[in-house]
């Protein structure tokens, strides 16, 4: 179904319109855009498709049409949603068999000498690979939101077609909170392991629990001690790939062995989440290591070793497991890569987030904010997400939480009870109708003003 993205996103009437492709679709696949800030990549029924970025891409928005009851749209966009927020798209980069052998050798070379590497030595060789990533011109940073757009507009022209100003869709957020905020710690070194402790603490002075992406083998030793203080402060344990090393997803053979290994630690760490090392990632395998949900796909990898990005600020599933994208910069990367130890950059990433009413997941590692500096800057971030949380109405969950409510919401139904509509569906009672409204050609949303569960 053309619309099925749609219905995902917004959880809305089935009837909203009829979408159907204005012509065959391309046999080729590549890049255009629907109007002039967004950047699809797939087949098109109209105009042309770049193989690369530097080129002029034709701009599909002008063959999207709007008559009564239908629209036509010039590509199927469940199927570019799907492009994007798999990164379908980066074919150069992805680890799933079409990396050049160029780049795969330095990758290899490189995480078997890093145990030798200084730190600082390891910093420069990073600026380097990362150099012009400023100029990168897709994904959009500091934040990008194309996935959102392409659904708003879609909507959008669904509710044209069917002559109406307003649609009730069940709300993002539980209890209709504004946007949502996660933070996670990735547990790289035995100092960050021992420094566990007093980050919790520095967490519980704000109010904010978060998870502990734990390396199973070989970085420090992991007794059951360790994992159950995170669990009985109230936080929570997710596994971090094997042993951290970067070859999680080199061959096929070598995943599967390791696989293996990590759903056993899965049940040893009593674990419902999993991150990849450095964030490196094959999407078309990732499903096998059988984790409720994931956390390893960047919104914009601008500054990560594997480029590429999703490209939306919410959940999503791929296969069963449900991914949480990493929507923030990396604290070293803004402390090492960037050089800032301010703010800023996380304060515009948040607003631009809370903006789309999406999803803040921050990566701050305990192995770097163990010195005064850059903890200040930590204690600052946390003081802000507690502002967010008591002003604009921001949850503050752990993953787990986010999981089970994104799982919840999917099979949540709208009904119409004697012209008085409520939600159905298990955890219904912390669901809220909210309306999306077109005005002079923009959306707009307002939350209901009480609970509609029945």
């Amino acid at each position: 179904m053309l619309n099925q993205a749609l219905l995902e996103r917004y959880r809305c009437s089935e009837q909203l319109a009829e979408f159907r492709l204005s012509g065959g679709l391309s046999r080729d696949a590549g890049f255009f855009k629907f109007g002039a800030n967004t950047v699809c990549f797939g087949q098109s029924a109209a105009g042309s498709r770049s193989q690369s970025l530097a080129e002029t891409l034709y701009d599909t928005g002008g063959d999207a049409k709007v008559s009564e009851s239908q629209v036509g749209l010039p590509f199927d966009p469940s199927a570019i949603i799907d492009n994007l927020r798999l990164e379908r798209y980066a074919i150069d980069h992805n680890l799933n068999g079409t990396q050049p052998l160029s780049r795969k050798a330095l990758r290899f070379a490189y995480y078997s000498l890093r145990p030798l590497f200084p730190v600082t030595f390891r910093r420069q060789i990073q600026k380097v690979y990362l150099r012009g990533w400023d100029n990168r011109p897709f994904p959009h940073w500091p934040v990008d939101t194309t996935v959102e757009d392409i659904l708003e507009r879609c909507l959008a022209m669904g509710m044209q077609a069917s002559g109406i100003t307003e649609i009730p869709f069940i709300w993002f957020w539980p209890e209709g909170k504004s946007a949502c905020a996660l933070m996670t710690h990735d547990v790289e070194t035995t100092l960050g392991r021992d420094f566990s402790a007093r980050l919790m603490d520095i967490n519980d002075e704000y109010g904010i629990k978060a998870s502990f992406q734990v390396v199973p083998e070989k970085r420090y030793s992991v007794p059951e001690s360790y994992l159950s203080s995170i669990r009985d402060r109230g936080f929570e344990v997710a596994v971090q790939d094997l042993n951290h090393d970067g070859h999680l997803y080199s061959t096929r053979d070598e995943f599967l062995r390791r696989a293996e290994l990590i759903r056993e630690y899965r049940k040893q760490f009593k674990a419902t989440g999993f991150r990849a090392a450095i964030l490196y990632r094959n999407l078309d395998w990732l499903p096998e290591l059988d984790f409720s949900y994931d956390m390893s796909v960047p919104n914009v990898a601008h500054l990560d070793p594997q480029s590429g990005g999703c490209c939306t600020l919410f959940p999503y599933f791929i296969g069963k497991t449900l991914e949480i994208p990493v929507t923030t910069t990396q604290d070293y990367s803004l402390f090492h890569i960037i050089g800032e130890y301010t703010l800023d950059l996380w304060k515009k990433q948040a607003r631009l987030i809370l903006g789309k009413n999406g999803l803040m997941n921050f990566i701050v590692h305990p192995d770097y904010i163990v010195d005064e500096k850059p903890q200040k800057t930590y204690r600052d971030l946390l003081a802000h997400l507690s502002e967010l949380r008591a002003n604009q109405n921001v949850w503050i969950p752990l993953p787990h939480e986010v999981d089970e409510w994104w799982r919840a919401r999917g099979h949540m139904q709208i009904v119409d009870n004697g012209g008085k509509l409520g939600i159905t569906g298990a955890g219904s009672e912390r669901a809220r109708i909210a309306y999306a409204r077109l005005e002079n050609g923009q959306l707009t949303y307002s939350l209901a003003s009480r609970p509609t569960a029945v």
